[in-house]
């Protein structure tokens, strides 16, 4: 591998906003390598192989890919993934933390909180912290983008004109929230380094995120194509979107920023 490529790592990019992001991302530049993360080896190699053989809209892949084992609810997953680039690839440029969820099976509360924070929240944070001497050895800016929601905003939640106020998601709201939180630390505390680091709304998308039930209602109800929400976010690892970044607030795929 180039020492010269910037080494893109999304984690949850087998499928949804994750795996439309590898593709355009790929079409984007030949100057990118980006590591597809998915929780099982088998995922990844598949979603590569259809990735491959498939002809995209917006032109060939220009970008080299490869699969890397993540499952970011599982610590020893997080720390062989860390292990695996750094002895792979020796550096990181750009962390994208895409894997999210929302628990739609029958469970008590506090169950469904544990797992929403797991995935949500206590993951991303300890793969951003385990990731962090790697992204230290780019020879570019490094750049962290949290992949959140405006489900998290606490001025749009309170909002009586919201568009989205009568969607309970209590426990999905709250990670998220948490997750617009790491991310302004993560600003504030890697400023100093000159890092760029960002919360990013992919607003409402057709995704897997609430299974295939829910990837049908999100169509029928006029979701927008996860290529939508790549497309923004590759704007962004470019630098597009450099001054939405320094403002105070959560980056939005349409431009400006969400209020917090």
């Amino acid at each position: 591998m180039a020492s010269d490529k910037t080494i893109v790592f999304i984690t949850g990019a087998n499928s949804g906003i994750g795996l439309e992001t590898v593709i355009a991302l790929s079409q984007a530049s030949a100057d990118f390598h980006i590591l597809l993360g998915a929780r099982s080896i088998e995922k990844g190699e598949k979603a590569l192989s259809e990735i491959q053989s498939a002809s995209h809209p917006g032109g060939p892949l220009k970008g080299t890919i490869s699969v890397v084992q993540i499952d970011v609810s599982d610590e020893k997953s997080i720390r062989a993934a860390g292990e695996h680039i750094e002895s792979t690839y020796g550096k990181l440029d750009v962390l994208i933390n895409n894997a999210g969820i929302i628990v739609i099976r029958p469970c008590d509360t506090l169950t469904n909180l544990r797992e929403t924070f797991e995935t949500n929240v206590f993951g991303p944070m300890l793969l951003t912290e385990v990731l962090e001497p790697l992204l230290k050895k780019s020879t570019k800016t490094p750049y962290i983008i949290h992949v959140s929601s405006e489900q998290g905003s606490m001025a749009l939640r309170l909002d009586p004109d919201y568009t989205f106020k009568h969607i309970r998601g209590d426990t999905y709201r709250m990670s998220k929230a948490a997750m617009n939180m790491m991310a302004a630390c993560h600003k504030y505390n890697y400023a100093e380094l000159g890092w760029k680091v960002c919360a990013f709304n992919p607003g409402f998308c057709v995704t897997n995120l609430t299974g295939p039930k829910g990837r049908e209602m999100r169509i029928q109800a006029g979701a927008r194509p996860a290529r939508d929400a790549a497309d923004a976010l590759v704007e962004v690892v470019q630098g597009k979107r450099d001054g939405d970044v320094a403002k105070s607030g959560i980056i939005d795929l349409d431009g400006g920023v969400q209020p917090w």
